[in-house]
Parts: structure tokens; sequence; C-alpha cells
């Protein structure tokens, strides 16, 4: 899988880091979808569904990438946080924040796995992508009609 050598071991424990944060994103989104109310639910509920379902794929990818190198798939979950409060702004404030650990995380594996590992390169580069554009779909929710600037958080 390697085209140069790579710390393995460092590689594992960030992807089963992933792997949990993933997991816990799947709990989250879940919960957030059972807490949403008033007039625009259906469509806030759907997307909060739909961020579920992403985070477990993520969680799979990052567990068969586990599985490949070798490694134990952890069974562990990742923190959740819980402020109770549920109003639909503050749910995609917490969404928002974790779009952003998401980022930092895959920015790790790849400033790991850059030049050393094309498969492992291109996989962090395209969480990145993805998770950059989940960050921008959050602030363009918060925003107020009319605004084109991005959400102050």
């Amino acid at each position: 899988m390697f085209e140069k050598e790579v710390d393995t071991k460092k590689v594992i424990d960030l992807l089963n880091h992933i792997l949990e944060m993933e997991l816990a994103g799947v709990v989250r989104y879940t919960h957030y979808s059972l807490m949403v109310y008033g007039y625009g639910r259906i469509p806030i509920v759907s997307w909060l569904r739909e961020q579920a379902n992403e985070s477990l794929l993520h969680a799979q990818q990052a567990g068969e990438l586990v599985s490949g190198l070798g490694g134990h798939p952890s069974l562990g979950m990742g923190p959740l946080l819980e402020t109770h409060k549920h109003d639909t702004g503050d749910i995609l404030r917490e969404s928002m924040e974790h779009e952003r650990e998401s980022i930092k995380v895959y920015r790790e594996l790849l400033a790991l796995v850059e030049g050393k590992s094309v498969t492992l390169e291109e996989y962090a580069r395209t969480m990145v992508s993805q998770e950059v554009i989940h960050l921008a779909e959050v602030d363009k929710m918060l925003r107020r009609p009319g605004d084109i600037g991005t959400y102050n958080s």
C-alpha cells in the first residue's frame, strides 16, 4: 500500500481516532435530527440524517484502512458534546465545531502521509475537501437570509 515508508503505528492510531470521531458523528447527527422542531423541521432533519449516514461511511472507510494496514479497528467512540441546547442554530453551531475538528484531524493525517503513500494521501485530501464543503454548508445555514459574508461564530 505504501510507496515510501510511513509510520504505520502513527497512521493506524490517527485512523482509529478518525473512526471514533466519525462514529460519534453518527450518534450526534442522529440525536440532532430527533431534536429539531418548527416549520423548517423536515429539510433540516433530512440534512442531519444525511450527515449521520455520511459519518457512518467515513467511519467504515477509516476502519477498512486500519484493518488493511494490519491494525485493529477501534471499538471506541469520540466525545459526544451535549449542551442541552436544541435550538436549530445551537445544533448547527455544534455541527460547525464538529466539522472544524474533523478538518483538523484529517489534515494531521495528510501531513503524516504526504509524499509517502498516494492511497492515504488521496484519502486524506478527499476527506479534508468533503469536510470543508460541509463546514461551508453549515456556515451558509447559519447566515441570515441575504447575508453574503461568512457566519461569525
